[in-house]
This record gives structure tokens, C-alpha cells and sequence, in this order.
């Protein structure tokens, strides 16, 4: 009788890890403004709700994270000297095409760029993380193109 109610217990619980998969995955729109944020800390928040890092069914090799929408990318802040000092490098592919933009040249020409390089580069660099970038949209002022899919407002601040 002793061993009936053992195997009932052992039975009767499931231990079974949950992996998401595209099917399970539940995906959201969420709107962050970056107005008075600091780019590094703001970059590296919105990596980790596009990888879904927060998520109690995170799974490393599948795109469970939401879509992030970024409003405001012209109101981001650089501490230090870091507007003049952090370069950004290129290169043309041809010989002594190297090329580099400080950070103040690159927002002087599309504050878009510098949100979408400080994300990127904090996304896997493999097929995923191509994936995982088409999931962040980044606009320069209030208004943006996502309306439609309701997005809901995150605070960063409360964000730990």
C-alpha cells in the first residue's frame, strides 16, 4: 500500500520544462520614450524587452520578446564628453575606406541611427538577432506610424 501512494505522488506532478516556440510565443507593442534618457541605459532596457529576457517563458534561440516602438530619439542623452569622443567606424569595403563619425556628426544627421546602433549592438550577432532588430522602431519626435496596434507605455524609470 506504502508504494501505491508513492507512485500516485510521482504520478500525479509534472516536472516538464515549457520551451516557446513561434506558435506559443506571446508577442506585445510597447511604446518607450527616450525624452531625458541616457543612451547606453536606455538602449540596453529595450534589448532585453525585444529578446523577451523578462518574460517567464524566455527561450534563448526563439524571438518571444515584444515589439518595441521609441519615440522622441532626438531627446537622448550622452554623459561626459561622449558626444565628441565616441566614434562611430564604417568601411566602404574598398582599401583605406575607413571611415568614422563622432557621435555629435551622427545625431547631427539622423538621431535615429545612433538609438538603432547602441540596440544592435547589444542583440546576438547571428540570424536571431537580425530577427529580434526588425522588432524595434525608432521615430524622432511624438508622433509614430504604430497606432494601429495599440501600443502599451512602459516607463523606463520603474524598469529594473
Amino acid at each position: 500500500m506504502f508504494n501505491h501512494t508513492k507512485n500516485l505522488i510521482v504520478n500525479t506532478l509534472s516536472y516538464k520544462t515549457v520551451s516557446a516556440n513561434k506558435n506559443t510565443v506571446n508577442k506585445e507593442w510597447v511604446l518607450v520614450d527616450a525624452d531625458g534618457q541616457t543612451l547606453g541605459r536606455l538602449a540596453s532596457k529595450i534589448a532585453l524587452l525585444i529578446r523577451g529576457k523578462r518574460k517567464t517563458n524566455y527561450t534563448p534561440h526563439v524571438d518571444c520578446g515584444d515589439n518595441v516602438v521609441v519615440i522622441n530619439a532626438e531627446k537622448i542623452i550622452l554623459t561626459g564628453k561622449k558626444w565628441n569622443d565616441k566614434t562611430y567606424i564604417r568601411h566602404t569595403g574598398y582599401p583605406g575606406g575607413q571611415r568614422t563619425l563622432t557621435a555629435n556628426e551622427l545625431f547631427a544627421k539622423d538621431p535615429i541611427r545612433l538609438v538603432e546602433k547602441a540596440v544592435k549592438g547589444m542583440l546576438p550577432k547571428n540570424k536571431l538577432g537580425s530577427a529580434l532588430f526588425k522588432n524595434l522602431y525608432v521615430y524622432t519626435g511624438s508622433e509614430h506610424k504604430q497606432e494601429a496596434q495599440n501600443p502599451k507605455t512602459i516607463n523606463l524609470n520603474d524598469f529594473k
